[in-house]
């Protein structure tokens, strides 16, 4: 069960982060995958950003963007890579915790599709949050 004031907190969330997607030339794409992407979050689920961008560097280097993509600082809880993502985890006071995992825009290629990148699109669900060339739109519907 999710409360009401966690899915304000949820929309509020993916509102700021697509808006400071569009505002940023060196950002392709933005989703959501996991719990709340497939529709089965509870309160205790966090938000995970799937960051589509040929720049990883700008923000796994420093962590200078989060104000902007977030209207606040908050800190990053967790720093790791796992292949060819990279993740910051970001925890708000409130508890809800924010994973933004940066990939290159091949990351969502389907020409092959990646099993990894299979796996998160089917098993992880998909839902494209700032998509303007519809590169997440399409690697959704390969994968569907």
């Amino acid at each position: 069960m999710v409360t009401d004031a966690r899915v304000a907190e949820y929309e509020s969330v993916v509102a700021g982060v697509t808006k400071w997607a569009a505002s940023r030339a060196d950002i392709a794409a933005v989703g959501v995958v996991g719990s709340w992407a497939r529709g089965n979050q509870h309160d205790d689920s966090d938000v995970d950003f799937v960051v589509l961008t040929p720049n990883k560097t700008a923000y796994t280097a420093g962590d200078g963007w989060i104000r902007t993509a977030l209207g606040r600082t908050v800190p990053v809880v967790r720093r790791a890579d796992w292949g060819v993502l990279t993740e910051r985890r970001l925890k708000l006071p409130s508890g809800f915790e924010i994973e933004f995992g940066f990939v290159e825009p091949s990351w969502a290629s389907t020409d092959p599709i990646d099993p990894g990148t299979a796996e998160v699109a089917i098993n992880g669900g998909l839902v494209p949050v700032y998509d303007p060339e519809a590169i997440l739109a399409r690697l959704a519907a390969a994968t569907s």
